[in-house]
């Protein structure tokens, strides 16, 4: 039987993980004047618009024909995509707009509304933010052989499956800093499987 008291807890190696993960994370976007939440708006933005080109694509190739699938999203999609308060979502959305990565432009279905949408600027610098991002997770999970990034992976993937992520917004007034300040496991999740990639 092992010994326990030797033993270190597997939350504190995930939290020591995620904290020295954040720590490079922030690094990397420093040269770029962006926080993790800018970051990730812009990434939800450049994936929103990806997703509206495919179904087009799969439209064209057979699908119904003049169906309108906008690029973008409006305000509070990128509110529950980051998980923070619509205000925040705002003045994240409107520090990437001032960066010229993001523009506001009418929602085609309903003139009323607002979409935004990522900008070339905006697809470039997640392209070679992206790239960045997976050559440091394959450094830092150079330690572990290909087999073994992916035990971690399913580990952590088995771990993951069984607690669910609650869904929730912050209330008014409380921080929404709380996912900037550590990574979710998903992170060194999907960092892992980066690497082992």
């Amino acid at each position: 039987m092992p010994d326990t008291a030797q033993t270190p807890e597997l939350t504190d190696q995930l939290h020591a993980i995620n904290h020295r993960l954040r720590r490079r994370w922030t690094a990397e976007l420093a040269p770029y004047e962006l926080s993790p939440h800018q970051y990730r708006a812009l990434a939800a933005l450049v994936r929103s618009g990806r997703h509206a080109v495919d179904v087009m694509d799969a439209d064209a190739a057979g699908g119904a024909p003049g169906v309108d699938h906008p690029e973008g999203m409006r305000l509070n999609e990128v509110a529950e995509r980051l998980r923070i308060a619509p205000r925040s979502a705002t003045e994240v959305v409107d520090l990437l707009e001032a960066k010229g990565l993001a523009r506001r432009g009418p929602d085609p279905r309903d003139r009323r509304a607002t979409r935004v949408t990522a900008t070339e600027a905006g697809y470039e610098l997640y392209s070679a933010v992206r790239g960045q991002r997976q050559q440091q997770a394959e450094e830092f999970f150079a330690v572990l052989d290909e087999a073994e990034r992916a035990e971690l992976s399913r580990l952590l993937s088995v771990v993951l499956d069984a607690n669910p992520r609650q869904e929730r917004c912050p209330s008014a007034g409380e921080s929404t800093s709380t996912a900037d300040s550590a990574p979710s496991s998903a992170a060194v999740r999907s960092s892992a499987s980066a690497a082992g990639a």
